[in-house]
């Protein structure tokens, strides 16, 4: 079965195909590296409603955690009063706990066509591709009249780079590292929790451990990420780096600042007022 007739990945294929065409037109080198950029930055702008009020909700939800923690201190043997307290605490701060799971759920499958959709054209043959993609395009103009060229600024979009560590050296190594610092930094602007809200003195031991298991996924998750880096085709970092930054920038907007990572970009001014 063509891969490409797929539902999730159909509708982002021709949009795919109109920016590619567009940049074979004007004469743009690397079109395919530059419209995975382009296609992941146009969804990205198409999820914004949702992604902000992902992170709006979720950034209410980190301010008042500590009052959360205590609640469950102070009604740990009553579960009634602890559902009651929780909700009031919730009206009070105008949080509604659902806001953040609906945008992730509705993002979920266009994210997922977007991932499968570039996963086939950089991992499969070109031949094949330009096959598989004319027969599910119905519009001529769409039509691939040769090979799409899997190069960008002479790096193969089709190939891992762990595949290419022996043939270009350790250099190669960026695209994970960065892939991996990309996502640290995003996690670490995340999990910032307003300093204002916490009371340190009297934190109860359940905080302690929710505060390691933050820690723990603030670097478990980037980690992950640079692996997957490491083992997937250059085009997927290409698309996971570009929604990362988009998604950084969106997070700044919505947080109105760096939230957790505000600590590095002090250190940072820091540094360069001092040289």
């Amino acid at each position: 079965m063509n891969p490409f007739l797929f539902p999730l990945k159909l509708p982002i294929l021709y949009v795919l195909l109109g920016i590619y065409q567009i940049l074979i037109f004007l004469h743009v080198p690397f079109a395919l590296g530059f419209s995975i950029i382009l296609l992941t930055v146009i969804i990205r702008l198409v999820l914004w409603p949702l992604t902000g009020a992902q992170l709006r909700a979720s950034h209410k939800m980190q301010k008042i955690a500590p009052h959360l923690n205590k609640l469950k201190e102070k009604h740990k043997n009553d579960a009634k009063t602890l559902q009651a307290e929780t909700m009031k605490l919730y009206k009070e701060h105008g949080v509604n706990p659902l806001a953040g799971c609906l945008p992730v759920i509705i993002q979920l499958p266009i994210i997922w066509g977007l991932y499968g959709l570039l996963n086939d054209i950089v991992k499969t043959k070109a031949d094949v591709v330009l096959k598989n993609i004319n027969s599910a395009i119905q519009l001529p103009f769409l039509k691939l009249k040769s090979p799409m060229d899997l190069s960008f600024f002479g790096l193969p979009l089709g190939q891992a780079p762990s595949h290419l560590l022996t043939s270009i050296g350790f250099l190669i190594l960026l695209f994970p590292v960065v892939t991996a610092l990309l996502q640290f930094f995003q996690s670490k602007m995340m999990f910032g929790v307003a300093k204002d809200l916490q009371d340190k003195k009297e934190e109860p031991k359940k905080e302690d451990f929710s505060s390691a298991m933050q820690t723990q996924s603030l670097y478990i998750f980037p980690a992950m990420i640079g692996f997957f880096s490491y083992s997937l085709p250059l085009g997927m970092s290409l698309y996971w780096n570009t929604f990362t930054i988009f998604g950084i920038i969106q997070q700044y907007k919505v947080q109105n600042g760096w939230g957790g990572a505000q600590e590095w970009i002090d250190k940072l001014k820091n540094l360069k007022f001092k040289v």
